[in-house]
């Protein structure tokens, strides 16, 4: 059996042909530094090559999913705007890293997913998730474009009309809510997530797997087009917010714990 590479910042863990993969900084809620988005562009190429492998599992260690940017490393790129610059190629690889596994994706959504957390987890197959939980894109409130692959995933999950209300103002549902407009597949008592999540990967596991994982190559095609029709933009986008006026308010105001005020928007 092939041995597991050792990270930083996730964790891997096999049962029979099930690879699990949890980011671990639970201290944190998961939140993501540079570390972690180096490792989560190598972990999905590991994923899709390992021999010993039929079903992946994406999780978060602790009470978070992940709560997306971590306020310290936001705060460095914000202050050295250049640094971002490498994190758009990170971002391109995790999302066409994660399309390309052909293995089924399951996330185990144990708490918030927020910003990254929740593309990260709306990039997976199947989403199983606490009802405890809640998920949301709030790039917009800390004065960035949601450029990082939620722009393109959302809408093929609830439509645009819906993905303009909680791209463009933040928000974040419930977990309930989120499973009653089809953005997630199932919100669980939190005591029954872990068996749930199980069953279902048995089952998966069960299958034939040349046809299960042909028929995910089949329906990507269609959301591999739109990531390659979008993702250049966005990230464009979004490295220009890094450098702007809004963007260094909002971090201010997190540092110093108040709410953040926002210039207009340049004609």
């Amino acid at each position: 059996m092939r041995e597991l590479p050792h990270y930083q910042t996730l964790k891997m863990t096999r049962r029979g042909r099930l690879l699990e993969i949890s980011m671990n900084r639970p201290e944190l809620f998961n939140a993501v530094n540079l570390t972690l988005h180096e490792e989560l562009a190598e972990v999905f190429v590991f994923a899709l090559a390992d021999p010993d492998s039929d079903l992946v599992l994406l999780t978060g260690e602790g009470k978070a999913f992940s709560a997306g940017g971590d306020i310290n490393h936001i705060s460095n790129n914000a202050n050295h705007p250049e640094l971002f610059d490498e994190e758009v190629r990170l971002a391109k690889r995790i999302i066409f890293a994660m399309l390309d596994l052909d293995k089924p994706l399951i996330c185990k959504m144990n708490g918030h997913a927020v910003g990254l957390g929740a593309t990260l987890a709306l990039y997976c197959d199947v989403i199983f998730a606490s009802d405890k939980a809640k998920i949301g894109d709030p790039h917009v409130n800390v004065g960035l474009v949601a450029g990082d692959g939620g722009a393109a995933i959302w809408p093929q999950r609830i439509g645009l009309c819906r993905t303009k209300e909680f791209l463009l103002t933040g928000d974040l549902l419930t977990a309930q809510e989120a499973k009653d407009i089809g953005l997630i597949n199932h919100c669980l008592p939190r005591e029954e997530l872990d068996e749930r999540v199980e069953a279902f990967c048995e089952k998966m596991l069960k299958g034939a797997q040349g046809a299960i994982r042909a028929t995910k190559v089949m329906l990507n095609l269609e959301l591999k087009r739109i990531a390659h029709a979008t993702m250049d933009a966005g990230l464009a986008y979004e490295a220009l917010s890094v450098r702007s006026a809004d963007h260094r308010e909002a971090v201010d105001a997190m540092l110093e714990k108040r709410e953040a005020v926002f210039g207009k928007a340049k004609k």
